[in-house]
């Protein structure tokens, strides 16, 4: 892999500044706080993103380079991998994710897995380096190289963690002593009495025996809370079935009025029925008139009194007739014979008159009598009428008031229906179907709403009674509870312990395999390729490196005599802490990642760093090599060995 760009848009003190890089050497030269730790910055945070999180120092790397005079804060790296592909990623800092573009200018961001909280791992997919990785060996600064004599064997310290555990903050022996230390500290073993696992088993075994003693409360809790749970059931159950009553009440005071007004009309029907009877009965008595007035009438023949009179006038008459004509002819024609004749003969006018004045007496008779009859029929006939008539009406009315009667019967059904159904829809799940009866009267529901009620009061009283004695057992229970949760929180303590304890005797055989493993398998290539390194790098002074647990780092001299890595000079420290690195840069990924050093060699006298250039020139030939410094001693040394290179000065 080679870097090929840098373009800075703003990143701390840098803006708008672009660098392009070669392969192998590359010189980027400037004065001090001219901005290069930061360009190495700006590269490593193009790669795995800027955190916020201080990682114990006082400012995050976000807070440090964000500038100040102006929003903008990005840029953009362009490089190449081993297979010739090219990559651009182009950031702003304030994201967490950075765009990233194929060599055609495509984006395949999404191409590359996004951690929640590390953002796009594109560099360590394309690489298998992580940003720790990536600093402890391909990248070297210049703090890591400013050690005095007096923290000397903390540089061979760390030499020898790298040879032991593969990190140079590793020591596997301090590993194991703390991993002890914390086992024995925060844990305790079988045999230590004031540990925390031995502690929390006795408080673990007291609080059982509490908890025992305490469960006959727990059990009577759990038969008052059977006993009130049981009651509040039938309560709630009586209480639907009390108010079903009173709905069906409700309905049946309604039919009841609504049977009221029936029987009032009803009542209304009987009367007028007796007075329909009352009224055939006056019809009839009418009637009764009116053939007595027919039977007299017809008594009373017209003709027949007058033919009796005629009858009576003839007989008269005749009788008269008869006297005058023998009158004349058997009484002597003497004065007072004549006169009395002549008186005599007058009977005859006189009974014309009186004939003609009682037929006329009889005409007006007759006439009165009829005329009478008329009026009395009239009178008869108009009251018949009037009582037919009443008849009538009181009969249309008793109809009407009887449509009345069946169209009220006909709605209280239906809407009595309609209730039933709705108080079956509204209660069907809560009370059984057939306990919905209809057929009690309105006084045996108000009984059994009584009943019920009465049912009801003293499930309440046995519900407060139960009350009373669970809050009389509640102190006890709160003992019990308080004892559960912390003998839960013991035991979640006891476990946490054992699987810590476990963690830590399984990290303990990893962290032995793990060592065994780099002892017997990668310290070797290590120290051998150490060993060659520090060769080249000493001309020869040094030939051979050795690591092992009891003698720690030693080297060889050129007379065959070890001696002990702590007796070297710092500079020659310095060589074998930066060979150790390079020498690692093979193990960790198939990838030649770029070799960084900045600052690295300013305590490196001449010849030291005249057989670092050359070292790094031949040996690592195959990888883009970036030297940040502020001396010109790098580039004297380079023209002077006609070594090719790169110079970017900023």
């Amino acid at each position: 892999m080679k870097i090929n760009s840098i373009k800075v848009n703003a990143y701390g003190k840098l803006k708008n500044k672009e660098i392009n890089l070669t392969n192998n050497i590359n010189i980027i030269y400037g004065e001090n706080e001219s901005g290069k730790s930061t360009l190495l910055k700006f590269i490593l945070n193009i790669l795995y993103g800027t955190s916020k999180n201080k990682k114990g120092r006082d400012i995050s790397d976000f807070e440090k380079y964000k500038p100040w005079e102006s929003e903008e804060f990005s840029g953009k790296l362009i490089y190449e991998l081993d297979n010739k592909n090219k990559y651009e990623i182009f950031r702003q800092f304030n994201k967490k994710n950075p765009k990233i573009f194929n060599q055609n200018g495509e984006e395949i961001t999404k191409e590359f897995n996004i951690d929640k909280n590390k953002g796009s791992e594109f560099f360590y997919e394309q690489t298998q380096i992580t940003e720790e990785m990536f600093l402890a060996t391909s990248i070297a600064m210049q703090q890591e190289v400013k050690i005095g004599r007096d923290t000397q064997n903390l540089l061979i310290q760390k030499i020898s963690n790298l040879l032991g555990t593969g990190e140079d903050s590793i020591s596997y022996k301090k590993a194991m002593e703390k991993l002890n230390k914390k086992q024995l500290d925060e844990i305790g073993t079988e045999r230590s009495r004031e540990k925390p696992i031995n502690i929390i088993r006795k408080n673990i075994e007291k609080n059982e025996e509490k908890i025992i003693e305490l469960k006959k409360y727990d059990k009577l809790k759990y038969e008052i809370e059977n006993n009130k749970n049981e009651i509040k059931n039938n309560l709630e159950k009586n209480k639907t079935k009390n108010e079903l009553l009173k709905e069906i009440k409700k309905i049946k005071e309604k039919n009841n009025l609504e049977n009221e007004k029936i029987k009032i009309k009803e009542k209304i029907i009987e009367e007028n029925k007796n007075k329909i009877t009352e009224i055939k009965n006056k019809i009839k008595t009418v009637e009764e008139k009116i053939n007595e007035k027919n039977n007299f009438k017809n008594k009373f023949d017209n003709k027949n009194e007058k033919n009796k009179l005629n009858k009576k006038i003839k007989i008269i008459g005749t009788i008269i007739l008869l006297l005058n004509i023998l009158w004349l002819i058997f009484i002597p024609k003497t004065t007072e014979s004549k006169l009395i004749k002549y008186i005599f003969l007058l009977t005859v006018p006189m009974f014309l008159i009186c004939s003609i004045f009682l037929k006329n007496k009889l005409n007006k008779k007759i006439k009165n009598i009829e005329k009478n009859y008329n009026i009395e029929k009239e009178k008869i006939n108009l009251e018949k009428n009037n009582l037919e008539n009443e008849e009538k009406i009181i009969e249309k009315n008793s109809q009407e008031i009887l449509n009345e009667i069946n169209k009220i019967k006909i709605k209280n059904d239906f809407e009595n229906n309609l209730e039933r159904e709705k108080l079956i829809n509204k209660y069907s799940n809560k009370i059984e179907k057939n306990e919905i009866n209809y057929s009690f009267n309105l006084n045996k529901i108000e009984d059994e709403i009584y009943f019920i009620e009465n049912k009801i009061n003293n499930d309440k009283i046995e519900i407060n009674k139960l009350d009373l004695r669970k809050e009389n057992i509640e102190p006890q229970l709160e003992d019990l509870a308080k004892i559960e949760e912390e003998l839960i929180s013991l035991k979640e303590q006891y476990e946490n312990l054992q699987k810590m304890n476990n963690s830590i005797e399984l990290t303990k055989k990893l962290l032995e395999r793990a060592y065994e493993k780099m002892k017997n398998n990668v310290s070797p290539i290590f120290t051998k390729k150490l060993s060659q390194n520090i060769s080249k790098i000493t001309n020869g002074k040094y030939n051979n490196l050795f690591f092992n647990d009891e003698k720690g780092l030693t080297v060889e001299l050129n007379d065959g005599n070890y001696v002990s890595a702590e007796r070297l000079s710092i500079g020659t420290i310095d060589q074998l802490y930066l060979s150790l690195r390079l020498a690692m840069l093979d193990e960790i990924s198939n990838e030649k990642v770029p070799i960084i050093l900045d600052e690295a060699f300013a305590y490196f006298d001449t010849n030291r760093l005249e057989n670092i250039l050359k070292y790094l020139s031949s040996e690592y030939d195959d990888r883009q090599i970036i030297i940040l410094t502020c001396t010109q001693r790098e580039e004297e040394i380079l023209n002077k060995e006609k070594i090719k290179f790169n110079l970017i000065k900023i």
